[in-house]
């Protein structure tokens, strides 16, 4: 029905549908995928009282503009930016009632990379194993959004709660990722895991939903060649052959042939989802553990 929907007038850099993800489909090849930093995508939704797991849009860099077709509760939050009802200042991270056939409109980041817009009762994209997440590497889910395309809401699911201020982290001038060493570490050598370590790695402008591609400092190998496929991990840091660590996120793959130098703990990856082009990134060893496995080029 059309007037429980909104109309795309600016689609953005990229600006997906995104929830928490498909869980428990490694196995069949398919990632995870959903919201890059879930803290903001659930924050957004429990400021407009929607249940956690509802769809919201992530926007990448610019933003987007949408025009409602019918009165919602609508809540911007992740990355700071400007926010607009028919050309008016409106609050971000902070919940806004807006009327039907109002323009709304998140304008670009002014620090950080992804925004993410909730409403109340959800995005209503039809969901694929179980989920309405957009993966960009293997093209399940609803497509990113377009300029003129219309997308349905769900029905409210009650009122938006009272909020005095919402938490948020700030700039971040640089982002420490802490490491946990393995299971491929013995693929390099003392000096090159010293270099992840120690080097002045930053964030790549080939970074986008797969992985954080990092510019810096290439990490010295103790083997060459390279491994039989094996399974990867969200927040797997592999060492393509050019020696400069990439962080898997969301929409990674789920198996690869190079090394695996070592994994960041979930946690910390909305962080690296928010750094933008040229963000220094420096990681931290937090030791290592049994990976359970056979090592170096054995499995």
């Amino acid at each position: 029905m059309t007037d429980t929907a909104f109309a795309v007038v600016r689609s953005g850099a990229l600006t997906t549908v995104q929830d928490l993800g498909r869980i428990g489909h490694a196995h069949l090849g398919v990632p995870r995928s959903g919201a890059l930093d879930q803290p903001a995508h659930r924050l957004a939704n429990r400021l407009v009282g929607n249940p956690e797991g509802a769809a919201t849009l992530e926007t990448t860099l610019t933003g987007c503009a949408l025009r409602l077709r019918r009165a919602a509760t609508v809540a911007v939050t992740g990355a700071p930016c400007p926010v607009t009802v028919d050309g008016r200042p409106a609050a971000w991270g902070a919940p806004l009632r807006i009327p039907a056939g109002a323009l709304l409109e998140a304008g670009a980041a002014t620090h950080g990379v992804r925004s993410y817009m909730a409403f109340d009762g959800g995005v209503e994209a039809e969901a694929v194993l179980g989920s309405r997440a957009t993966d960009v590497l293997s093209g399940l889910g609803p497509a990113p959004l377009v300029d003129g395309a219309v997308l349905r809401l769900g029905p409210p699911r009650g009122p938006a709660p009272r909020v005095d201020w919402v938490p948020h982290q700030g700039v971040t001038r640089e982002v420490v990722l802490p490491v946990v060493l393995g299971p491929r570490d013995d693929w390099f050598t003392t000096a090159g895991l010293h270099t992840l370590t120690s080097g002045d790695f930053r964030v790549s402008a080939a970074s986008n939903r797969i992985g954080l591609r990092t510019e810096g400092p290439c990490l010295e190998r103790a083997k060459e060649g390279e491994l039989p496929s094996e399974g990867m991990a969200l927040g797997a840091l592999q060492v393509p052959p050019d020696g400069r660590p990439v962080l898997f996120l969301a929409d990674h793959p789920t198996t690869g042939g190079y090394p695996v130098v070592g994994v960041v703990p979930e946690p910390y990856l909305a962080a690296a989802a928010q750094a933008a082009p040229g963000t220094p990134v420096r990681f931290t060893p937090l030791g290592r553990v049994s990976w359970g496995r056979p090592r170096g080029g054995d499995a």
